[in-house]
């Protein structure tokens, strides 16, 4: 099987790629992996670096926006799991043209290539903040989309172009919605690792609002896990949720950083919430149970391993906020 993994790159694309070589998924021992990525800020190939050198690994630096590119790349593969995308949404608020282009335009740039090319099965990795906010229970895949951020918004176009192409042309394409993700590796805007880095510096954390948002959290590994088993077991066409179990207000989050660097609330300050925040997001994940999914990261456990990774891992936490601010 030869796969193709745009985003690659990037935090869990990358975590994606060194689970498949690394012999994590079973049947995938033989698999051979092209990693496309644009290597903007958020992606760094020192995240592939233990993959590097092996045989059945390729990188190739380039755009999914770029379909002559990608018209000749595609050919020959069997697989695409897409994870490119523009991803935070405070940047999106400030600059929402280029969450359009990545994530709708370079979407159905990769749609359109495997169609063209016969490619076997594409899974579209999405986000649960497609969903909009949701004060109780949880989300079924059957909700309608009702997203509030342009970065929302534009993961919400890419899942309806896949949609339309699994509709119209037939394409076997599958999209996974996560949990807010966390793990080793994630890029230090993100809200767990700008406040673990900021903690070691000993600097404050901005904390938005009354920090009463809550979050549902996913551990890396779980989410790329259940990536693979909806490669391995899902459907065509179908939508699957996939979630971590751990709900936490961001004031629940907060504390328990702090606690782990013995630390108190002056350590916090208080910025103006961003427009259009999102109070909860919640999860659904029986359809994904069903075909044998079930998370095995602790929240706890997790957190403590990502201070645990951040501490020991300062030079790679410092380049990546230095290229994010490099103009």
């Amino acid at each position: 099987m030869k796969m193709l993994v745009p985003g690659g790159a990037g935090f869990i694309g990358s975590h994606y790629v060194r689970s498949l070589l690394s012999g994590a998924y079973p049947g995938c021992e033989q698999a051979r992996v092209t990693v496309l990525d644009r290597l903007t800020y958020a992606g760094n190939t020192a995240n592939l670096a233990p993959v590097w050198d092996d045989p059945r690994f390729v990188f190739v630096r380039g755009d999914v926006t770029d379909l002559g590119l990608l018209r000749d790349l595609v050919p020959g593969h069997d697989v695409i799991v897409n994870f490119a995308a523009e991803t935070h949404v405070d940047r999106s608020i400030t600059g929402a043209g280029d969450f359009v282009a990545a994530n709708v335009q370079g979407t159905q740039c990769l749609l359109q290539a495997a169609l063209e090319a016969d490619v076997v099965t594409m899974v579209q990795v999405s986000t649960d903040e497609v969903y909009g906010s949701i004060d109780t229970g949880s989300w079924t895949e059957s909700e309608p989309l009702l997203p509030n951020s342009p970065y929302s918004a534009a993961k919400a176009g890419a899942d309806l172009l896949c949609r339309a192409y699994h509709r119209t042309y037939g394409l076997d394409v599958r999209v996974t919605r996560c949990a807010n993700n966390y793990g080793p590796y994630q890029h230090p805007e993100k809200v767990i690792p700008l406040f673990v880095t900021n903690l070691i510096d000993g600097r404050p954390v901005p904390l938005y609002g009354d920090g009463r948002n809550v979050r549902e959290w996913l551990h890396v590994d779980d989410h790329c896990r259940a990536i693979q088993l909806v490669l391995d077991k899902g459907s065509a066409g179908e939508i699957y949720n996939i979630g971590g179990g751990a709900e936490l207000t961001n004031l629940e989050l907060t504390e328990r950083l702090l606690a782990a660097f013995g630390v108190g609330w002056e350590m916090v300050t208080r910025v103006p919430d961003r427009p259009g925040h999102d109070h909860r997001y919640a999860v659904d994940s029986g359809k994904i149970r069903a075909i044998g999914y079930e998370p095995r990261v602790g929240f706890d456990r997790g957190l403590a391993e990502v201070v645990r990774w951040y501490r020991d891992n300062r030079f790679w936490w410092r380049s990546a906020k230095a290229e994010a601010h490099r103009p």
